[in-house]
């Protein structure tokens, strides 16, 4: 899923904020700080989940016929794929 950097920040900020609310949480940087290394997970996860999602795709239009997108049996092989990816990344 593709965000823009704008949206990013919004999450990121959202989660660094849950963060602040939380009594088990005590921050040893400033509430930025926080920010931006949130919002560089947040960024990392995204780029894996994209690269998870075009391997799953590639795998799919490598097969012998064609698998309709949309299709019962399309969903079934991405998932199928899309958690072997996961699973090979250890994530």
């Amino acid at each position: 899923m593709r965000l823009s950097r704008d949206k990013v920040n919004v999450l990121a900020r959202a989660v660094a904020d849950a963060l602040k609310q939380m009594d088990e949480v005590d921050f040893i940087e400033d509430p930025n700080t926080i920010r931006q290394e949130t919002r560089k997970y947040l960024e990392e996860l995204l780029n894996h989940e994209e690269r998870i999602d075009q391997a799953a795709r590639q795998k799919i239009e490598s097969q012998k016929r064609t698998i309709l997108e949309g299709s019962q049996e399309w969903d079934i092989l991405y998932r199928k794929y899309y958690n072997e990816e996961v699973k090979k990344l250890g994530i």
